[in-house]
């Protein structure tokens, strides 16, 4: 009885090491895609959400201007048409 548990023992600790590595590998193995895929972005100059949220920003406010400008544009022509 005693061998078998030295047995069963031996295997659960097997286990618990072979578990321990497969999780490094799944770590480090996550670690390298990561490196490549930011590697790979990099490369290939796409913006940073910040960056687009502020050119979003920027392209919004030039709108808002360029409506406002179109109705000055408007009632000045309007005005100069009664004239």
């Amino acid at each position: 009885m005693q061998t078998r548990n030295k047995i069963l023992d031996d295997m659960s600790q097997l286990m618990t090491n072979a578990m321990g590595v497969a999780q490094g590998a799944k770590d480090e193995a996550e670690t390298a895609m990561k490196s490549w895929m930011d590697r790979w972005l990099a490369d290939r100059d796409f913006v940073t959400r910040e960056e687009f949220d502020a050119v979003r920003t920027m392209a919004q406010k030039a709108r808002e201007e360029n409506e406002a400008l179109k109705l000055r544009l408007d009632a000045l022509e309007k005005k100069k048409a009664k004239s």
